[in-house]
């Protein structure tokens, strides 16, 4: 017997194939992005304020100003050479603090490589999170403790992989939602399709954010669709689409609230696409310079996601200096403990190179970890007898 044979179990429910699961308007997503910050929907009536909740307004404040300042501290350690490379989310820190404070505890986050802040936000150890990037390890983090999938650098392998576990927790009745990030330049991927079609076909709670910052690299949006929208992607699955202000932190709290709300609840998918900007080039490898104009950048200044934030939050009598100066030196703190970590040489174990490689080791695996071990041991056995020779070896 099979799960899906099993009495009371979840069982996915596709539609006919003579006919679509549903009508396409209440899939198609609005013309405009939503957004919450600079709007009319936050006004007085009655002397109340109808807006976001302070609470939340405040903590997405504080996180945005936290992830601007680990970009700026990543950055600074890549030109050092304590990171090999480091693909800046400057500019995009709205749709990354509010993904991680959009999710439960039981939630999981699937993140691409430029996720970094994401999986810092969902409270994971920075220096951990920058393994990857720094070549210590693969993964530097416990994936089943934190419930944040490996930072993925090719490009949406990552969203089947969330489609799985969601499809899993749903056979298993947990109550569970996947959020999984991709960039624009990875809807190009089939496996962006794959992921979204298995999705809507098993009805998993997995929710998708797309952060279209312009380009894939150097490839701009128009080069890579002629849809109106990457959202509008959505109908040909089955599953709704919605259109944010990516900047707009509230705005695309708000939406991932509702569509993992909805996921849970046994709603079935979405596609979210964040409209953002990266301020920064690709990676310190890239020349941004050599493919978008100088004024297009500052023309994305102006609608920066922290600025938007701090300034909703003093229009609302939410933050005075006092406050906006401890949450300033709340992530200083936080750099320059990154920072001093960063600039501890690691002290790695060649050995390590086989572990986590297979469950059981093949037997060139075996036979490569014996011909290093057994150098390992010369060098040892020639340092103990002369040390000169010792470093010689080395």
């Amino acid at each position: 017997m099979t799960v899906l044979e099993q009495p009371g179990t979840y069982a996915p429910a596709p539609p006919p194939s003579w006919r679509p699961r549903t009508e396409a308007a209440p899939l198609l997503p609005e013309a405009e992005p939503y957004r919450v910050l600079g709007t009319r929907t936050a006004e007085r009536e009655g002397g109340e304020h109808t807006g976001p909740d302070a609470d939340l307004l405040r903590r997405l404040y504080a996180a945005v100003v936290r992830g601007r300042r680990f970009n700026e501290q990543a950055t600074a350690l890549t030109r050092q050479g304590r990171l090999a490379v480091y693909p800046s989310s400057r500019g995009q820190e709205a749709c990354q603090v509010a993904a991680a404070l959009a999710l439960r505890a039981e939630d999981w986050l699937f993140p691409s490589y430029r996720d970094t802040l994401a999986a810092v936000a969902r409270g994971l150890d920075p220096v951990e999170v920058l393994s990857l990037l720094r070549g210590d390890w693969h993964h530097g983090y416990d994936s089943p403790g934190t419930r944040v999938a490996p930072l993925c650098t090719p490009l949406a392998t990552q969203l089947p992989h969330a489609v799985g576990l969601a499809h899993a927790a749903r056979l298993k009745g947990d109550e569970v939602a996947a959020l999984a990030l991709v960039g624009d330049g990875g809807t190009s991927e089939g496996d962006f399709h794959e992921a979204l079609n298995f999705a809507a076909v098993w009805q998993a709670p997995a929710v998708f954010l797309v952060q279209n910052n312009g380009f894939a690299i150097s490839v701009p949006l128009a080069k890579q669709t002629a849809a109106p929208s990457l959202a509008h992607k959505a109908v040909g699955y089955g599953v709704p689409g919605r259109l944010v202000d990516g900047n707009d932190a509230v705005a695309v709290h708000e939406v991932l609230t509702e569509a993992l709300d909805r996921a849970r609840s046994g709603g079935g998918p979405t596609l979210v696409e964040a409209v953002t900007y990266r301020l920064e080039a690709h990676t310190n490898a890239d020349d941004a310079t050599r493919y978008r104009a100088d004024g297009e950048v500052e023309a994305w200044r102006a609608h920066d996601p922290v600025t938007l934030l701090e300034r909703e939050l003093r229009d609302r009598g939410l933050l005075d200096e006092e406050t906006v100066r401890e949450i300033r030196e709340a992530a200083e703190r936080q750099a320059a403990e990154l920072r001093e970590r960063m600039h501890q040489d690691p002290q790695p174990d060649p050995m390590e190179l086989f572990a986590h490689v297979y469950a059981e080791p093949t037997p060139q695996l075996r036979e490569q970890a014996a011909q290093l071990r057994a150098e390992l041991a010369a060098e040892q056995e020639a340092a103990a007898g002369n040390p000169a020779a010792g470093e010689e070896t080395r």
